[in-house]
């Protein structure tokens, strides 16, 4: 499994049964995620689903009023247009790149139709939601409960997390954390500052962070580990369950690897 989920990328599609992924296998793409690329905006037709295999997406919410908030961020544990499970509809939120990395592409068509004939990658859709939803409500709570500073360092240690420890410095600007935050660029520069005065911030760049992640997991509050340990156990408690799932209908063997379709 450890194979397959390397080629892959995505955790959660390298969890289905080998006759459900061969569903969605020839139609899949494997696209580039350019860093600060919107995939979809709030209110758009959902035109393509992304299955992440590196890099890091945020889900940004937009007011009338033009503010926003992240509400969610994902990499290779989760997808971006999922909601086109339910039905053709809008999408709710903004899904912009925030670390740059690579995803599985498939139109919503092929995925409704391979999830039609599919009792595992329908497990996948609700694995998919739990994950998402548990991670909403938890930054609801965060964001009525804790400082600025706090939310912030748990930010940093989500969208690190996300890029599998590569590096520790992160492409972000004040204006993204601003856009993350849901506060003012003044904020932002004073939390910023604090966080280097902590040295939870090693330095803050034009367009880059340096983290101390021992030190910013200190600054953070306890939301970040809490919400870490129960994503971490819907994505992964529940994939494994995926691979006793019942098979497809009309099944076919594992497709060869790599992808066919690949844009770079």
């Amino acid at each position: 499994m450890m194979e397959h989920a390397t080629r892959v990328g995505n955790r959660l599609l390298a969890a289905l049964p080998p006759a459900d992924f061969a569903l969605l296998a020839p139609h899949l793409r494997k696209v580039p995620l350019p860093h600060d690329a919107v995939l979809v905006r709030s209110g758009d037709r959902i035109e393509h689903l992304y299955f992440p295999c590196s890099g890091a997406i945020a889900f940004i919410m937009e007011l009338p009023n033009g503010q926003t908030a992240a509400t969610a961020v994902i990499g290779n544990d989760g997808a971006v247009g999922l909601m086109t499970a339910l039905g053709p509809l809008r999408s709710p939120m903004t899904a912009v790149v925030r670390v740059a990395g690579t995803a599985l592409q498939v139109s919503p068509a092929r995925f409704q139709t391979a999830l039609e004939r599919s009792p595992a990658i329908r497990r996948l859709v609700q694995i998919l939601t739990r994950a998402l939803m548990t991670q909403v409500q938890h930054v609801a709570a965060c964001n009525a409960l804790h400082s600025v500073e706090a939310r912030l360092a748990r930010w940093l240690l989500h969208i690190h997390d996300r890029t599998e420890g590569s590096s520790d410095a992160l492409p972000l600007t004040q204006e993204t954390l601003s856009e993350l935050l849901g506060v003012r660029r003044t904020t932002v520069t004073h939390i910023v500052s604090a966080l280097r005065a902590s040295r939870a911030l090693k330095s803050s760049r034009r367009g880059q962070l340096e983290i101390d992640r021992q030190r910013l997991e200190i600054v953070a509050c306890e939301c970040y580990k809490v919400m870490s340990r129960r994503i971490d156990r819907i994505v992964s408690q529940d994939a494994v369950r995926l691979l006793h799932a019942a098979p497809a209908r009309n099944g076919c063997p594992p497709p060869d690897f790599p992808f066919a379709k690949t844009d770079s």
